[in-house]
């Protein structure tokens, strides 16, 4: 873990994102609804709906494409019906990958996601062959130079389950996935702002690549990330450049 800095990664990360922004509604658009039809479309009462709808009017979306999202969930209005289904896989030198897609094709999708992992070095898990690697939580990241023990202080009054500081000083607040909103705004209402803050699986032990495994890793999980199907990819490798 030699010069390993988790922000170096998180800027990386989010540069790559940024750089698929055309995607990030459609992506959002599926999540609320899917939410929605599992848990209602009121955010007072349905935590993953409400994280939802907070991320889409962070990306800006406009309220007219939540609001309908919302709708099509609980049937108001006609829609997709969209499936939750969970892959799990290995990347280079095993490292463990979790891909969460939301389709309308069950059969696609899997055919899909499994050529992104074995073109590049990859392949395919069984159900439950690296879930047990990663914990689900909600994730709060501060940038290098936020005042350290006010964060702590914050966090763990509103009821965050862990503050770690890293070495390079970012600092990340580890929340229980239902009370990620309500820490995120008690944090927010302190004048604390996150640069990243998800509900994520979060591995529990983290692979460093270098050179050329690390360029096949990123081509694995960047084809992925660009499927149509899939919302979200999770990965015990920490690529650096």
């Amino acid at each position: 873990m030699a010069g390993h800095s988790k922000w170096a990664n998180i800027q990386h990360r989010k540069g790559r994102q940024d750089a698929k922004r055309g995607k990030i509604f459609t992506k959002l658009i599926k999540e609320i609804t899917v939410a929605a039809r599992l848990g209602g479309g009121d955010t007072a009462m349905n935590p993953r709906l409400r994280a939802a709808v907070a991320e889409a009017k962070e990306e800006n979306m406009p309220s007219d494409n939540i609001t309908r999202a919302i709708k099509k969930g609980t049937g108001e209005l006609e829609g997709v019906n969209y499936e939750e289904i969970r892959y799990e896989g290995y990347g280079i030198n095993g490292a463990a990958i979790i891909i969460d897609c939301l389709t309308d094709n069950k059969q696609r999708a899997v055919m899909d996601v499994r050529h992104a992992l074995t073109k590049h070095g990859g392949n395919l898990g069984t159900d439950g062959s690296v879930v047990f690697m990663f914990k689900h939580c909600g994730s709060l990241v501060y940038e290098p130079g936020t005042d350290e023990d006010k964060v702590m202080e914050i966090a763990l009054e509103a009821g965050a389950e862990d503050v770690v500081t890293d070495e390079d000083g970012s600092i990340e607040v580890i929340t229980p996935p239902n009370d990620f909103i309500a820490i995120k705004e008690a944090m927010e209402a302190a004048g604390l702002k996150a640069v990243v803050a998800e509900v994520i699986m979060k591995p529990n032990m983290e692979t460093v690549f270098t050179g050329e495994d690390a360029v096949k890793m990123q081509k694995i999980l960047d084809m992925l990330e660009d499927l149509d199907d899939v919302q979200d990819v999770y990965t015990s490798a920490v690529i650096e450049e």
